[in-house]
């Protein structure tokens, strides 16, 4: 592709394609291309000038290669990119907004004054039906507040400021629109479908796919944990499926034969085989986006509080209006009164401080679903922390395997990988990816596999009961036995890994020892935290009280837990929140879904189980922790905003209100600095918290 540099800096460079602008679709097209490259940590393409400002690391000279590598037709993009982009709708409310303030200035100009009186007492018919419609409620609200000044600067001659009202009426609600918007259109995109491989069942079996191959009619495998990928209809199979993605509603569903499924629900019980009825364009990012927006998870409790204030300041104000008008008998004054109102700000400011700072915690790899679970972070005082793939590596390795039988290690370890690549934890998928190291390629060699959550995988391997799974559920739960003339190799198993043990026929066959090493950022995070305000920092694992103590130790975690089962992590929380605590519950995995969905605030690590990223409220990037700490700081500021913002309104109202009854403002200035200082505080409540 042709291309001209701009501008550039040391890591930042802006580049002109050779075309005169972008349709959206190519600009989509291009962001996702350059965003393929590791070398590029940062894209702004811009479709209006056909620009791209990218912020890379490393070689300025591979940079431009890849930009001169560019073709639009060469790369080929899902279409759930195009489905998700806020592209188009960011350039449709950047139009509107433009087109308003050059017509509203432009009729200043060149409309004569009678007939520009004329269109604005036409206009001002809009904001009365406006307010007479909130009647039907039969309680003042803003709105009525709106269309009786309004009203009254109409009669009393002052149709300059009722068209300054509504102009900045007008814009308020635009930039509100759109900031709401972009907001939680964000928000919907990250909670989208994510799906790159699925699982066929063909005549022959079942086969991994990817999912872009995936036609209507084909029959695909779900199983507890993982998401469904397409909508369609149950084939055989019976389980209980979570809809939270799609009706907010958290509790379970049966689903069974004929009956219809939906793409981003997650299977929580049981095992289905889905007969595809639609793959590509099943709106279910525009469900997702009527669910956000119809949830009062957006709504902090002080953001509620806020806008439940603002409604009931409205009879005041019509009464301080009126009180003032009986005692002084001054219309001008009167107006002035009725020009101001606490319920505009209030309404406005809190919505958008909400937004963007969930927009801002995504910017940062942070899925917020809501602002009250921003509100339980900044309160917080108990954080729960699973181990594997939350404190530990999100990616373990095995380390060997070591047989207690006479078979070899790698086909153990390739019977192992075909259990363990059905399901959906990061131990199972450390040990399907070391058989693929070794090329230890597989037909399916079982019959049906069952999980058993945070214990283990039962199947049948030629005819002969296979389990894998934890010390607990193999040698306790199943009764395994280790050959007597292996205990002394058992016995010496190196404690600085986690076991995970392989049976077959009530025997043990193998232990596989896992490298789950604690992520290098752990210890600062911890003390981070403990900064910040957090009185206990808990660490529950099922893992053995040896490897527990071990990391606890290394993180500088005091208070832990081991050899716990999923409902003793949400048995624990329940009894904090009890006892007045509000509880933080990080975790990866199937097993931390009961602790994530009793705690005040549920963290996923992103690359977890499909059903904990569901579950959970907020979900965070599984490269680094330190997002925990940047999340609990985002809360924090937010709360001091929505508190700024509501003393500010409150004060400076007030002293507008007071400042017209004096006489010593009028009408119009009153309309003007309410409205201005209004638009000013949302476009402030826009800003990013964290400095940049």
């Amino acid at each position: 592709m042709r291309f001209k540099i701009k501008h550039e800096i040391k890591g930042r460079i802006r580049v002109h394609l050779a075309m005169d602008r972008m349709s959206f679709r190519e600009a989509d097209t291009f962001d996702y291309y350059l965003k393929g490259f590791d070398e590029i940590s940062e894209v702004k393409v811009y479709e209006r000038t056909a620009d791209a400002v990218i912020f890379y690391e490393g070689n300025r000279a591979r940079i431009i290669e890849i930009v001169r590598d560019f073709c639009f037709d060469g790369v080929s993009v899902p279409e759930k990119v195009f489905e998700c982009s806020g592209r188009e709708v960011s350039a449709e409310y950047y139009d509107r907004l433009v087109t308003s303030v050059l017509l509203h200035y432009g009729r200043r100009m060149v409309m004569p004054l009678p007939v520009r009186r004329l269109w604005i007492i036409l206009k001002t018919f809009r904001y009365i039906w406006r307010g007479i419609r909130t009647l039907k409620s039969r309680r003042l609200q803003v709105e009525l507040l709106d269309a009786v000044a309004i009203s009254a600067a109409v009669l009393t001659g002052d149709h300059k400021t009722a068209d300054g009202v509504m102009f900045l009426l007008k814009t308020g609600d635009m930039l509100e629109e759109w900031t709401h918007k972009r907001s939680v259109d964000d928000l919907a995109r990250r909670m989208s479908l994510n799906i790159d491989k699925v699982w066929l069942l063909t005549d022959t079996g079942e086969v991994q796919k990817d999912s872009s191959d995936i036609v209507c009619g084909d029959r695909v495998i779900v199983r507890m944990g993982n998401m469904i990928p397409f909508d369609g209809v149950v084939d055989t199979g019976e389980a209980m499926v979570n809809q939270a993605s799609m009706t907010g509603e958290a509790v379970a569903v049966r689903k069974c034969r004929d009956m219809s499924v939906f793409a981003g629900t997650v299977v929580e019980e049981g095992e289905l085989t889905i007969r595809v009825t639609q793959t590509e364009g099943c709106g279910r990012f525009d469900k997702i986006v009527r669910m956000i927006e119809e949830s009062e998870k957006l709504k902090s409790s002080l953001e509620g509080k806020a806008e439940r204030l603002a409604d009931r300041l409205v009879p005041y104000t019509f009464l301080a209006s009126a009180l003032t008008w009986a005692f002084g008998r001054d219309i001008n004054k009167a107006v002035s009164v009725l020009m101001v109102d606490y319920s505009c700000a209030l309404k406005m400011s809190m919505p958008i401080s909400v937004l963007s700072a969930i927009k801002e915690a995504s910017g940062y790899d942070i899925t917020v679903k809501g602002g009250k679970y921003l509100e339980a972070v900044a309160e917080a005082d108990t954080i729960v922390f699973d181990k594997t793939g939350t404190l530990t590596e999100a990616s373990p390795t095995v380390v060997s395997v070591i047989s207690f039988c006479d078979e070899s290690e790698d086909e153990l370890l390739r019977q192992a990988a075909c259990l363990e690549e059905h399901f959906p934890h990061s131990v199972a998928g450390a040990v399907v990816e070391a058989a693929r190291n070794k090329g230890l390629l597989h037909e399916e060699l079982h019959t049906k596999v069952e999980y058993i959550v945070a214990h283990g995988i039962v199947s049948t391997i030629d005819d002969v009961r296979a389990v894998i799974g934890s010390h607990h559920f193999v040698f306790e739960d199943e009764n395994v036995l280790i050959p007597e003339e292996m205990k002394e190799r058992f016995d010496s198993l190196p404690d600085e890994y986690s076991h995970l043990y392989f049976a077959k026929n009530g025997t043990l066959a193998a232990c596989i020892l896992i490298e789950d090493p604690m992520r290098k950022e752990v210890r600062s995070v911890v003390e981070s935290l403990r900064g910040q305000g957090f009185e206990h920092i808990v660490m529950m694992t099922g893992d053995s009280d040896r490897t527990a103590a071990r990391i606890a130790m290394e993180a500088g975690i005091t208070e832990y837990y081991a050899e716990v089962l999923p409902e003793d992590k949400a048995k624990y929380i329940e009894k904090a929140k009890a006892d007045g605590r509000r509880v933080i519950m990080v975790g990866d995995g199937i097993n931390d879904s009961p602790a994530l969905s009793v705690s005040d605030a549920g963290i996923a690590i992103s690359e977890g189980a499909e059903i904990a990223r569901q579950i959970a409220d907020i979900t965070i990037s599984s490269s680094d922790l330190n997002n925990i700490v940047t999340l609990r700081e985002i809360s924090t500021l937010l709360m001091k905003r929505i508190g700024f913002n509501y003393r500010t309104i409150v004060g400076f109202n007030t002293a507008l209100i007071i400042l017209g009854v004096a006489g010593v403002i009028t009408p119009a200035t009153s309309a003007l600095l309410h409205n201005g200082s209004t638009v000013t505080l949302g476009l402030k409540s826009m800003t990013d918290l964290l400095p940049g």
